[in-house]
């Protein structure tokens, strides 16, 4: 039996509903996970491929996020722990969306196009989240992988960013780390270790954190990492998987879009507290203060943390390196008021995908969506200055000895291959340590302008179309015309329009200086919208919030 009658042969055990369309979107695939069997199957065929393209191991990794349970996704990882390249994601789609008896043509036709070698060696990891159809769909993956004669190292239950993590280490024989689950805990953990003997005063109420696992493998993994953390930090675990359903009022997302602290989790005044996402990849913090209000800690804090924090270290280390923070037109106006005045403000597109290449163009960039989802990179020449000026042992100056060491542990307490729950913490307890700062301390460094997103939808998204970062229009005509002459209306207001990637909708959002300002503001840009790019059904109403 040749390869290709294997492939079919095995395929026709996972075959595909008819006319079921899918699309490959940032996070991979994602649905019910009833209609996802073939989907893994033809991901491990394609993983196969990319593997033998590149010559080097790749990730297929099985979860749906903060989506429902019920729900489950994939998405591959390409060899150094970076999201697919976007013209394998055409590849996936082409092979998803075949039916069965094309799946050999289109498996063949990726084959030509990036004339790959059949004879080449294929090597596949595999990590699944927490989902009671996560071991069944990521068998099919396994199946796909082995009919065309892959290699398939399955790390079970993972987190999205460990099995990322393990990608680059093997594709880097090592140098970026060891690919096991201890050699994950223990680069991680010894870096955040160093960088807290900088800040040896620290009492047990400063190293105490709540976190809320989400009900998902983000609990399972960080309860592995406690015993390697030195009591450094003293971590009360929620939503650990012992009760609750995954992401269910609990979890980052829920916790950004609902405002609130999730279900489980008792804060007193003024603690900090985290919250995951469902495969780990995203975080945000937040506390209660003395009036009883909740204060969100979003991307755009975090990411303000970070930048300024590297900023200062590069300074007393004398290093002549940029440092950069990437944001999308989603970052709220006051964190980029804030920044501009200390370090470099860059723009791109938004998507996870869009940032992480972005900040790929500085010596340092730090990136983070507002909904938690960001990771720091440093270029290979940063790395080695910082690692040289750390290990110089004839540096007399204290100050810049200890900033260049802290650095160094910085660059090893952070996942570069993708934002990173665990990774992220780490870091923000880290910081927030060296520098002496309470939660209240590092929220009151700027307010947030209150803002809202709306929804309006159209005959036909495409009418739409953006430049400068998707910050102003382009067409139709009049419209960005409109957009100014509202935004003049408010003070500090700021509002952008940009069509959905992926349904005939057009995303508004708006900030301004009131919450009622920005909420005429939201309605009328949408009375704009829908007048002037094709509106479908009833105008838009102020309460359609």
């Amino acid at each position: 039996m040749t390869q290709f009658e294997k492939v079919f042969r095995n395929s026709a055990l996972h075959p595909k509903p008819v006319g079921l369309v899918l699309q490959y979107g940032t996070a991979g695939f994602r649905t019910n996970a009833k209609e996802l069997d073939h989907i893994m199957f033809r991901m491990g065929l394609l993983a196969v491929l990319r593997s033998k393209k590149t010559k080097a191991t790749i990730g297929v990794m099985v979860t749906a996020s903060h989506n429902p349970e019920e729900d489950n996704g994939v998405k591959l990882v390409d060899p150094m722990g970076e999201m697919v390249t976007p013209s394998w994601e055409e590849y996936s789609m082409q092979l998803a969306n075949a039916e069965q008896d094309v799946l050999l043509t289109a498996l063949k036709d990726v084959i030509e196009k990036e004339a790959i070698s059949m004879d080449q060696d294929a090597n596949i990891f595999i990590g699944k989240d927490t989902r009671p159809s996560s071991e069944k769909l990521s068998q099919a993956v396994s199946d796909g992988v082995m009919s065309l004669g892959g290699h398939v190292h399955d790390y079970g239950v993972v987190t999205t960013p460990q099995l990322h993590f393990m990608v680059r280490c093997q594709n880097t024989q090592g140098c970026y780390g060891s690919p096991t689950m201890e050699g994950y805990y223990r680069k991680l953990s010894q870096a955040f270790v160093q960088l807290t003997k900088h800040a040896p005063n620290r009492t047990d109420d400063q190293k105490h954190l709540l976190v809320d696992g989400a009900n998902g493998v983000g609990a399972l993994r960080l309860r592995d990492m406690e015993r390697f953390l030195q009591n450094q930090l003293q971590i009360s675990l929620f939503n650990d998987c012992r009760e609750g359903k995954l992401n269910f009022q609990c979890g980052a997302d829920y916790v950004k879009v609902q405002q609130k602290p999730p279900q489980g989790v008792e804060m007193s005044v003024g603690e900090r507290c985290c919250s995951f996402d469902g495969d780990a990849d995203r975080i945000v913090y937040y506390y209660k203060d003395s009036d009883g209000c909740f204060h969100l800690q979003d991307g755009d804090k975090i990411a303000t943390l970070i930048g300024t924090f590297l900023k200062d270290m590069l300074t007393q280390a004398g290093l002549d390196l940029q440092v950069a923070v990437v944001q999308t037109a989603y970052a709220n106006g006051s964190s980029t008021r804030y920044l501009e005045d200390v370090l470099k403000v860059s723009w791109c597109t938004t998507g996870v995908k869009h940032l992480h290449h972005a900040a790929q163009e500085f010596d340092i960039g730090v990136y983070f969506e507002a909904n938690g989802h960001g990771t720091v990179l440093f270029s290979n020449a940063a790395v080695h200055k910082i690692e040289k000026l750390a290990q110089d042992s004839s540096i007399k100056n204290e100050k810049k000895r200890t900033a260049a060491q802290l650095l160094h542990s910085t660059i090893n307490v952070i996942n570069q291959a993708v934002g990173d729950a665990i990774s992220d913490m780490l870091l923000v307890e880290g910081v927030l340590a060296v520098q002496g700062l309470s939660v209240q301390q590092w929220d009151a460094i700027y307010s947030d302008l209150p803002n809202r997103q709306r929804k309006i939808k159209v005959a036909d998204r495409r009418v739409i179309t953006t430049t400068d970062a998707e910050r102003r229009v382009v067409t139709p005509p009049g419209l960005q015309e409109a957009v100014d002459m509202l935004v003049k209306k408010y003070p500090q207001s700021r509002a952008f329009v940009r069509p959905s990637g992926t349904e005939d909708i057009i995303r508004v959002y708006a900030e301004a200086d009131t919450q009622e300002n920005t909420d005429a503001l939201a309605q009328e840009v949408c009375l704009a919208v829908y007048r002037l790019a094709g509106g479908v059904g009833e105008e838009p109403k102020p309460d359609a919030v």
